[in-house]
């Protein structure tokens, strides 16, 4: 009687071990199942040049959802991100290749420009009180503008070879050096949310801001600062995008902010604020990649594609909606 006590209370641990651990790594079960799938659909999917393809793709995207992951965490939502990208990419293309001014210059001015569009929405949302999404959201018709009125819409390529290794240039092994900078930034970025007081700030703002408020984190400054370090993520992602394309395009981080967010919600990061682990994120965009690359790989029609990122995006939440109510 004693063993069958202990083979059931082996066989529960045993069970509540596994499922804890589906639940955590939920999306890299979907990952791995994904890739199986089309490395049987598609024979072209699993070789090495389009792996690659995949990685340097998910690069840039993966460096902005860092960005979105702090905001999120932090109970807000970016949606300025993706045009951000776009207006910081025009300006320093601009700088470097009609004013000659020289690339690193250019690429400092393109970071300092995004982190003060991350500033000035930390400010709208921490001390003026406004919706993210709302402050977001017009911030983002004020960069798509900006960047019309400074280039009409106009392509703006030949950028100095310099900086090509950013974006295209590849180490040892052929690891592309795009990739080796978003995996550092991911390592980092985890250990500034986890090991820091910056990053149990956020957590905890996220988390409940009015308690919060009252254990003495001072709630609007770690507001503003997770929307300047998204700032600071959408200006490295610039620089990668610009100098992988090798031009800045009206087009450049067209719906990274979407993006970003589902790549976070597949990752497991809470849209209600406090819950998730950064590196999770990468996995996400990782899963989305994946998914839209296999579609293509299958001459899925590019419209279907959009609709069903639409569907992904509205799945993402609503599960994330429903672990929260199942949490409470």
């Amino acid at each position: 009687m004693t063993m069958q006590k202990a083979d059931n209370k082996s066989a529960a641990t045993f069970f509540k071990s596994f499922t804890r651990f589906t639940k955590e790594n939920m999306i890299l079960i979907a990952l791995f199942a994904l890739t199986v799938i089309f490395s049987f659909t598609s024979k072209y999917f699993l070789t090495p040049n389009n792996l690659m393809t995949i990685l340097i793709q998910s690069s840039t995207i993966a460096i902005v959802s860092i960005g979105q992951a702090f905001v999120v965490i932090g109970g807000n939502l970016d949606l300025s991100l993706g045009q951000s990208v776009c207006l910081t990419s025009y300006i320093a293309a601009i700088l470097m290749t009609r004013m000659q001014v020289p690339p690193v210059i250019a690429l400092l001015v393109c970071v300092i420009i995004s982190c003060t569009i991350g500033a000035i929405n930390g400010f709208l949302v921490a001390y003026l009180r406004v919706s993210s999404f709302i402050a977001t959201l017009g911030m983002m018709n004020v960069c798509t503008g900006i960047a019309k009125i400074l280039t009409g819409s106009a392509t703006i390529a030949n950028l100095p070879k310099s900086i090509s290794f950013i974006g295209r240039g590849t180490l040892p092994l052929g690891i592309p050096v795009s990739v080796v900078i978003m995996l550092v930034l991911f390592v980092i970025a985890s250990f500034v949310a986890r090991r820091t007081v910056l990053g149990r700030s956020i957590y905890a703002n996220g988390g409940n801001r009015e308690a919060a408020y009252f254990s003495g984190i001072n709630v609007r400054m770690y507001t503003l600062i997770s929307f300047i370090i998204a700032g600071l993520l959408v200006g490295i992602g610039s620089i990668v995008l610009l100098s992988r394309l090798d031009a800045a395009t009206i087009s450049s981080g067209k719906a990274y902010e979407f993006d970003a967010v589902i790549g976070c919600v597949l990752g497991g990061i809470s849209m209600a604020g406090g819950k998730g682990r950064i590196f999770q994120a990468l996995f996400g965009v990782l899963f989305l990649t994946v998914f839209f690359n296999g579609m293509t790989q299958l001459n899925v029609n590019p419209f279907f594609q959009d609709v069903i990122k639409g569907i992904v995006l509205v799945f993402a939440i609503a599960i994330d909606s429903l672990r929260n109510r199942t949490a409470v």
